[in-house]
């Protein structure tokens, strides 16, 4: 069995060699990932008077939140982003910011005595033989079994770079945003951003504002840009009274909106997109929240570029000894460093995948209190994007998928 997890020092203990219990009434409900969504699902069950256990592979909790670039704030208001069971401290401000984030995580986790498992990774999830629960099979050559199992790894889990023809030979200076921490180490050097998600424009005017000589912003497709507050009414609260209507009619209401509060940028290669604004949160891509590209973009300190299209290693016609960089409209540039802000993948096939439990896109089926056709006790949370704010949104699902779970138990 495991002891108390998070001791004074807030400090995670190790695992032992298995966690098991025989009789079906005493097993635990295994929560996989130490995140946010997995906290708060692992203090909800609590509070329903169950035993959660928090199964992080990581050395302590809020691991993604760790490995974010220095200059990321939440996009979502504190109150709206605190956890079950703990509000985020005034003093952190109205956007928190990622190391203040990384704390409360900390401070959450200790104020609940919630019971987490450290450094141990979960590898495979199947039923057990007699089918009257789960068995998870972990590092070590560990084997866990659980009345009931929660997965929340999280959306932003492993790193995906684009298979580029060239990348795999090129020389130059190319990097994820995921290995990105600070403008400052690109000081004075000619950079491209590849990808205007909100990590990308972000990373593209912390690089502005950190020195760098030149940026330049590669872009596929135009974004939604929205104000993250106007005249001190978050975007997150119309999010939130929209999120139930039809998404024809939050696609129309969002444009004549869209044209009052964000200039037009079609001058500096960044049209308004000719799809609706909901209809591409439906498809996985939230809006773009103004941090400070629209006054970048139109200063020309960002400057906007066609999308990627290979990679070329550097030849007599190149100005730079690293390589070039071919995009799509045909022209060549020769940046002294790529960042990649191309997103992630859920990586959940080899976890789940055998269960018939994902889509041809690698996500869940079903998602928060309703488990996937066939696999009861099996939980899903943080896979999907919502327009009124991921943490508000986890937190309800956690209370959501701990009642389920109650019930099912009983």
């Amino acid at each position: 069995m495991i002891t108390l997890a998070l001791m004074e020092d807030s400090a995670p203990r190790p695992a032992p060699q298995a966690i098991t219990t025989a009789n079906p009434a005493d097993r635990p409900v295994y929560v996989i990932g130490g995140g946010p969504g997995g906290l708060a699902t692992a203090y909800a069950l609590r509070a329903q008077g169950i035993r959660a256990v928090v199964v992080e592979k990581a050395d302590g909790v809020g691991a993604s939140w760790r490995r974010h670039y220095d200059r990321l704030h939440l996009h979502t208001t504190r109150r709206l982003s605190a956890l079950p069971g703990l509000k985020m401290p005034r003093r952190f401000g109205r956007w928190v910011a990622r190391e203040d984030v990384v704390r409360y995580l900390e401070k959450y986790a200790e104020v609940h005595e919630l019971e987490i498992v450290t450094g141990v990774e979960v590898t495979r999830v199947e039923r057990t033989p007699d089918g009257t629960g789960w068995l998870l099979r972990a590092t070590g050559g560990r084997e866990l079994v659980g009345a009931a199992v929660v997965v929340a790894t999280g959306y932003n889990h492993t790193p995906h770079l684009p298979d580029w023809p060239g990348r795999a030979t090129f020389t130059g200076d190319l990097t994820h945003a995921s290995g990105y921490r600070s403008g400052k180490d690109y000081a004075g050097r000619d950079v491209l951003v590849v990808g205007v998600g909100n990590t990308g424009a972000e990373i593209a005017v912390d690089l502005v504002e950190s020195g760098a000589a030149r940026v330049r912003l590669s872009v596929r497709t135009a974004p939604h840009i929205v104000r993250r507050s106007t005249a001190g009414w978050a975007a997150q609260y119309t999010a939130i009274l929209v999120r139930r209507l039809p998404v024809r009619l939050v696609d129309r209401l969002a444009r004549p909106m869209a044209r009052l509060s964000v200039p037009d940028l079609s001058a500096h290669g960044l049209p308004r997109p000719d799809t609706g604004l909901y209809s591409r949160v439906k498809d996985g891509a939230i809006p773009v929240q103004d941090v400070g590209l629209i006054d970048a973009v139109r200063k020309g300190q960002v400057e906007i570029v066609a999308a990627v299209a290979e990679f070329a290693d550097a030849s007599e016609n190149s100005v730079k000894d690293g390589g070039t960089v071919l995009l799509a409209d045909g022209s060549r540039i020769s940046p002294d460093a790529v960042v990649a802000a191309t997103g992630y993948v859920r990586a959940l096939e080899g976890l789940v995948g055998h269960l018939g439990v994902l889509d041809e896109r690698g996500r869940p089926v079903a998602h928060g209190a309703r488990p996937p056709k066939d696999t009861p006790g099996l939980y899903f949370t943080g896979f999907t994007t919502p327009i009124s704010g991921t943490l508000r949104e986890l937190a309800i699902d956690a209370e959501r998928i701990a009642k389920a779970v109650r019930r099912q138990l009983r």
